[in-house]
């Protein structure tokens, strides 16, 4: 019944998404019915909604898309993503490049508030190219391509350490899974874009790629705090913040409208309230019981671990789906790189539509469209790749 409660659950909110309900109406109506179905006490319910805000891994992820928030507001006020815009015309001189090659630059920023900013530089480069709901996929598809392969992120962490397989073994097998993500995107939406970006050619390459460091340099600065640094996303966009400040000289009447206008209060209470839903989820205790129902199931063992790893992951994210199935998947198998290649591909995938995913939320928000009209244009390109990686994955397994 646990299980089937869980089905409930997320079909609540499914089905209100359909209705053309807010995001934040349907989370809402999902955390009610799983407070009634899994009988969690009143006291326990708000316990777990308060823990949100006091617990830092959790806040954390609101601070920190508040200060990417000021950030973006920052540039704003002074034209450098407008900028950085026209730099990338002139070195490349290609409308695609510029919308992929930006957005997965983007992409080097582990948080999801990131996807404000690279939501905003898509949407200049798109806009009369590409209806919302393809902005939107592309932001989103294209953007989180690092987060499958650059050890800066938390699964690939967790798949590394729990799989044993070496760095340069596993970035070596991701290789290919990135290219089909790259070449996904390109012809569900990228292609549509032209090539001409409507500007003249670049004479000086050189000085436009001088130019585009000095626009960026704050994005570009945060990346290294993280990577090289090892700072927390949130401190290293805060002392870029503080910078930002002196470097633009953010007077004072506009640090206090900044300091307004960064509070996005629908995107932040929607943000919100799929942690609280992740805390619900992981209070029942549901997940545990997903493995073992699983492992019923008459196919071959690969593939009963690479549905485990698609749906935890659609309903708790890539990081618990990969901490909870990795050690079953590793201790049932041998932990070779095809198969931490295959679930770190299969999660990657599966996280495109997770109910979880706080940057679709985002996404979603940005260019106007629901929850649902994202996933729908996401599920079959996440479905294809998922089954270009089996094959991958059987090839793999072959030759080692």
């Amino acid at each position: 019944m646990q299980v089937i409660f869980l089905v409930i659950v997320f079909l609540t909110i499914i089905g209100l998404m359909t209705l053309k309900r807010p995001l934040y109406q349907a989370i809402l109506g999902g955390l009610v019915v799983t407070i009634l179905l899994y009988k969690i006490p009143l006291t326990e319910a708000a316990g777990k909604t308060v823990s949100v805000l006091t617990n830092w891994s959790s806040l954390s992820v609101l601070v920190t898309f508040y200060l990417i928030t000021f950030l973006q507001r920052v540039l704003e006020a002074r034209d450098q993503l407008k900028l950085a815009q026209a730099d990338l015309n002139g070195i490349f001189h290609n409308r695609r490049i510029n919308t992929a090659g930006s957005a997965i630059f983007i992409g080097l920023l582990p948080a999801a508030a990131a996807m404000a900013l690279c939501s905003q530089i898509v949407k200049d480069a798109t806009d009369g190219y590409l209806n919302k709901k393809e902005q939107a996929f592309v932001t989103s598809w294209v953007r989180h391509i690092p987060e499958s392969i650059l050890p800066t992120y938390t699964g690939v962490l967790l798949m590394l350490n729990l799989s044993g397989v070496e760095v340069s073994a596993f970035v070596m097998g991701m290789i290919v899974p990135v290219i089909v993500l790259m070449l996904l995107g390109y012809v569900t939406c990228l292609r549509k874009i032209p090539k001409d970006p409507g500007t003249p050619k670049s004479e000086n390459r050189k000085q436009d790629a001088i130019n585009l460091f000095k626009h960026l340099w704050s994005l570009i600065l945060i990346v290294v705090l993280i990577l090289v640094v090892k700072l927390e996303v949130v401190w290293a966009v805060l002392i870029v913040n503080v910078l930002c400040l002196f470097v633009y000289r953010i007077k004072i009447d506009e640090l206090k409208k900044i300091v307004v206008s960064a509070v996005e209060k629908r995107l932040l209470f929607n943000t919100f309230l799929v942690l609280v839903l992740k805390e619900f989820i992981a209070h029942t205790g549901v997940l545990e019981i997903l493995p073992e129902m699983m492992q019923s199931l008459p196919l071959p063992t690969y593939l009963i671990f690479a549905l485990l790893f698609f749906i935890v992951t659609v309903i708790s994210g890539s990081s618990g789906a990969i901490a909870m199935g990795a050690p079953l998947a590793f201790a049932a198998m041998p932990a070779t790189m095809p198969l931490a290649v295959y679930l770190m591909s299969i999660t990657h995938a599966a996280s495109q539509v997770g109910l979880t995913h706080m940057c679709l939320v985002v996404a979603a928000e940005y260019f106007d469209v629901t929850f649902g009209e994202l996933v729908k244009k996401t599920l079959p390109v996440a479905i294809v790749f998922c089954a270009l990686m089996t094959v991958y994955y059987n090839v793999l397994m072959m030759i080692f």
